[in-house]
């Protein structure tokens, strides 16, 4: 009895907040005005405290304020635009944050005022992180960087980044990294396009020449680089595979379309068609479950298991698409002229979401890694062997 009245006190909280939100909504409002008021009054996400974007209240109840609010034809698309911050950086934040980081950081990320990146990969550390070679070495009160980090989506447009350095290269790899959050219009910060195969520029190379950060932009410890970068991936896999989706929408709408289009009769594609749509449909509804069971800051494995499941289906159904338009689907109607977008772009044409979607399996986590922590974490199998895992990383061999 005393949970079920808490939750009618949770829920009619939350409503009489949307309430408020939606009575003060104009067509013509501007969106970062919007979602200011959002934030302010406890609505960007619902489960985290008070003051912070949230209520204190169950993430459950976050599904009721996105459906409000898109009734309404309020804006909910900074969830998207800002994908990097809003979906992975709030996460890592809160969880490892102090009040006054959230501060300064979570409001302006929620409106898009400021846009995020994630400074991971590296040319010589992908898969394997923690074999990071960028370092940090302090000084006074600031630490000195010097790297390159590669494949950092929408650096170009980034105000901040999270950024895993190494500052101890006398312990173990897993032990010597530092997690900071950098300024990319800081001096000494250099980014340079990579052409991908659509013909855009979403992905960069980041160089770091002697930046300097403020020991007060670290999170954490000193040494607790690995745990906070964890946090983060957990929830890039979240964002990726976990993302709330109308019944219909995505990939799956892009091959129905085309089956439209095209006046296809064959009984082999329709089952085919049929059968993409209910594993769209099942995995769509398996992810609304996980989101309202996942509790605030560091999320499950639910977020491997949607980031592995939606990536090889995804690009399932954008290669069926293709399929489905013939001759035309060989055709690329946007051309391949180089294009830095200046928000992230998750759909364009059928063809470009093709081409787009050979990355799914690799971002966030290839699709074997997912396997290695799904079997690891969930099915307890044995992991991997790993023969550097006591050694200092400046004895680890590298290529």
């Amino acid at each position: 009895m005393t949970d079920t009245i808490a939750a009618e006190k949770a829920e009619a909280l939350v409503t009489g907040k949307i309430d408020e939100l939606l009575s003060g909504y104009d067509p013509s409002m501007d969106p970062q005005e919007f979602w200011g008021r959002q934030y302010d009054l406890g609505l960007a996400w619902v489960q985290y405290p008070e003051g912070f974007g949230g209520l204190g209240v169950s993430p459950k109840y976050q599904s009721i304020v996105q459906r409000r609010i898109e009734a309404a034809g309020a804006p909910t698309w900074n969830r998207q635009i800002n994908l990097l911050g809003i979906g992975m950086g709030a996460g890592v934040i809160s969880a490892h944050g102090t009040a006054e980081q959230m501060r300064k950081w979570l409001r302006p990320m929620f409106t898009t005022e400021d846009m995020w990146c994630q400074l991971f990969s590296e040319p010589g550390a992908g898969s394997d992180l923690a074999n990071l070679s960028a370092k940090a070495v302090r000084d006074g009160d600031e630490w000195i960087v010097n790297g390159q980090k590669v494949w950092t989506t929408l650096a170009h447009i980034a105000k901040w980044g999270m950024l895993p350095v190494r500052t101890d290269p006398d312990v173990p790899k897993h032990k010597g990294i530092t997690y900071f959050i950098v300024d990319m219009e800081a001096d000494g910060v250099d980014v340079r396009p990579l052409y991908q195969i659509t013909g855009e520029a979403e992905f960069n190379e980041v160089f770091f020449d002697d930046v300097r950060i403020p020991d007060e932009y670290r999170l954490d410890d000193v040494g607790a680089g690995w745990r906070v970068s964890m946090t983060t991936l957990m929830n890039e896999r979240v964002a990726i595979g976990s993302r709330s989706l109308p019944r219909g929408s995505g990939s799956i709408k892009d091959a129905i379309r085309a089956w439209r289009e095209y006046e296809h009769d064959d009984p082999a594609l329709r089952d085919e068609l049929t059968r993409l749509w209910a594993e769209w449909e099942a995995l769509r509804l398996t992810v609304e479950r996980a989101n309202q069971m996942r509790k605030a800051g560091i999320p499950g494995p639910e977020g491997s298991t949607g980031k592995l499941a939606w990536a090889d289906l995804n690009k399932a159904i954008t290669a069926f698409s293709v399929e489905l338009m013939g001759w035309d689907g060989t055709l690329y109607p946007g051309g391949y002229e180089l294009h830095r977008p200046t928000e992230f772009e998750d759909s364009g044409s059928p063809q470009r979401n093709f081409l787009r979607a050979r990355a799914n399996s690799i971002e966030g986590g290839t699709s074997e890694i997912m396997r290695n922590i799904l079997g690891e974490r969930v099915l307890g199998l044995p992991g991997e062997p790993r023969v550097d895992k006591d050694l200092p990383w400046k004895e680890v061999p590298r290529g």
